[in-house]
């Protein structure tokens, strides 16, 4: 005989498994710990180079999320949240807070991988070259905006989670986008004028 669905048992709401590995951790148990960071570190790590746009700042960020994240396994409440809201706004914190400390901002290097722009080479160089600008034009964003960017085209993200991960409303996630987006197009537009 099975036991009827409640609350305690629905499948809907069981932790997720990442969740369930840093109960573990937050316990001592230090390969609940490194399967926890082998989930992570590649998704967390492209989303850090997106917000970011140094691959050396995002493994930074990265790994002092991941500190972070072993010394705080503790604080997770799953009542207030997803483990990955939560994880998201520590990694956010931890990228923003490194941008922060290494004020000019870096030139955007290894942003994003360039996608398969076809079999042709001239298609590949203009890919490339388009992929170059919109860096060269993402660079110069205020990091909040760049953060939002990357979390909404990048990751997919609902302004709700955005929010969250950015500690702020949804309201004022908006309103970043709808800066970011202009901001982008105003300089897209003049380095598209400087080349004609």
């Amino acid at each position: 005989m099975h036991a009827p669905l409640t609350p305690a048992n629905d499948a809907r709401t069981a932790p997720d498994p990442e969740a369930l590995l840093l109960r573990r951790a937050a316990g001592g148990d230090r390969r609940a710990y490194a399967e926890l960071v082998r989930l992570l570190a590649r998704p967390a790590l492209g989303l850090a180079v997106r917000v970011l746009g140094d691959r050396a700042l995002a493994e930074d960020a990265v790994q002092e999320a991941f500190t972070r994240l072993w010394r705080e396994a503790h604080r997770f409440d799953p009542a207030r949240g997803s483990f990955a809201g939560w994880w998201r706004r520590m990694l956010m914190n931890c990228a923003l807070d490194g941008r922060r400390r290494l004020r000019p901002a870096a030139p955007i290097e290894d942003a994003a991988e360039i996608p398969d722009a076809g079999p042709t080479p001239a298609r590949a160089a203009e890919a490339a070259d388009l992929a170059a600008r919109v860096q060269a034009a993402a660079a110069g964003l205020p990091e909040r905006q760049r953060a939002a960017l990357a979390l909404f085209h990048g990751d997919g993200l609902t302004m709700g989670e955005i929010a969250a991960a950015l500690e702020t409303s949804e309201k004022a996630v908006e309103g970043l986008l709808l800066r970011g987006r202009a901001a982008l197009k105003e300089r897209l537009t003049d380095l598209k004028d400087e080349l004609e």
